[in-house]
């Protein structure tokens, strides 16, 4: 399939049932969730949606967020289901004193990816990604788009009449996450990488200014001391690729160099995928998924800028 077919593919609206719901509510929702994750909440207003990281004590994330108000006293955040009840869990532990609850939602909600001609007007804020606005009961968050194709997160009250749009495949969907080259934490890679090794500085998933969060020192320590060795990339794979599978150089085969981040059939047949592998392996190459004589791996370019290159 070629990049124009592809492209036109690439429009309508898909069911997310992967996708789970944690609402936090409460007077200290916004100050609560500022204190756990990578991205600043206590300045989020209506019209913007966060990504962020909730971390360990060292650095490595437990899982990844698309976080965004409802109303002063609610906030939600958006993750895979695959690891939803163990970070709920993990994330409750730190409520103590604060007028917070957490709980989850997802049965309270549907999502919708929506992509192409399907994308739902956001005033005046169609080609910003993060911005969010609401529609009534509904909030509607502009994603990084893939290979130039718009895309959005569409998250109402379960009951909501679906958003208009042909219905697209959820597997097409599940590919232009990864086109996007935004990463979304599943249970196979829960810990293996600190936000800079899914390149979450670079797409908004860090802020470097805000306080204290858990790993915030080691996070902070791999931006400003030189200390980061691996990065994210894109890669394309004639066998398949599934969040996991280790990627191996020929010089060495018993220690892999990259771990697959996220992974998707693609429409031209294939897979691809989002890596994260140390820096001067990867470029070196050759790559291959799960021995050194397996599946080769072709290295796509990002669709963005990396914030050192900034």
């Amino acid at each position: 399939m070629t990049d124009s077919a592809k492209n036109a593919a690439l429009n309508g609206v898909a069911p997310l049932p992967h996708l789970g719901v944690i609402q936090v509510d409460g007077e200290d929702a916004a100050k609560f969730i500022h204190g756990q994750l990578t991205q600043d909440f206590s300045l989020l207003g209506m019209d913007a949606a966060r990504l962020a990281a909730f971390c360990s004590p060292k650095g490595r994330m437990q899982a990844s967020f698309i976080g965004l108000k409802r109303s002063a006293g609610v906030i939600l955040l958006v993750c895979s289901r695959d690891i939803l009840p163990a970070t709920l869990k993990r994330i409750t532990m730190f409520v103590m004193r604060a007028k917070a609850r957490l709980r989850d939602a997802s049965t309270e909600y549907t999502l919708y990816g929506l992509a192409g001609n399907a994308i739902q007007n956001i005033a005046g804020c169609a080609q910003s990604t993060w911005a969010k606005t609401d529609l009534g009961d509904i909030s509607v968050v502009n994603l990084y788009p893939a290979d130039g194709i718009a895309r959005q997160l569409w998250i109402a009250p379960t009951g909501t009449p679906p958003p208009n749009g042909a219905p697209m495949d959820p597997a097409l969907w599940a590919w232009s996450e990864v086109r996007s080259g935004v990463a979304t934490l599943s249970a196979p890679v829960v810990e293996e990488f600190v936000p800079q090794m899914l390149n979450y500085e670079s797409v908004g998933g860090v802020n470097f200014k805000k306080g204290c969060y858990p790993g915030q020192e080691v996070v902070a320590r791999s931006q400003f001391r030189g200390t980061l060795k691996r990065r994210a990339f894109l890669v394309h794979c004639e066998a398949p690729l599934v969040a996991g599978d280790a990627v191996y150089v020929p010089s060495d085969s018993e220690q892999p160099v990259a771990t697959v981040v996220q992974a998707a059939p693609a429409p031209g047949g294939g897979f691809d995928a989002i890596i994260s592998g140390q820096i001067a392996a990867v470029n070196e190459g050759p790559l291959h998924a799960g021995a050194i004589d397996g599946g080769r791996l072709l290295l796509q370019a990002l669709p963005y800028a990396l914030l050192e290159d900034i």
